[in-house]
């Protein structure tokens, strides 16, 4: 059976792992966790600690999307629709429509 931890507990072990007073290894001793876990979640704390601190205005301006993917899939639109103009006009010729 897996054992989960709540966020409380894990927030105090990376706290723990970050100060650096004690070694990964006497910190996962003490708690009864892997080292692995403590490293993770030590990762995680100092990944994501400044999202905590955002503002709502910093919350709004990040976008959903990376810029580059939304530029390459407007390229791959636009080359879409030029394909798709140039069958149409294919399909009018043919039936003798204008």
């Amino acid at each position: 059976m897996k054992k989960t931890y709540g966020s409380k507990f894990k927030s105090q072990v990376a706290l723990e792992a970050i100060r650096g007073d004690k070694t990964i290894a006497e910190i996962s001793g003490e708690y009864n966790i892997h080292p692995n876990l403590v490293g993770q979640w030590k990762k995680k704390l100092m990944k994501e600690a400044a999202d905590l601190f955002a503002t709502k205005r910093e919350k709004q301006t990040e976008t959903q999307y990376p810029e580059e993917e939304l530029l390459r899939k407007i390229g791959q639109l636009n080359v879409e629709v030029d394909f798709l103009r140039k069958k149409y006009s294919d399909y009018l010729l043919r039936n003798g429509k204008s």
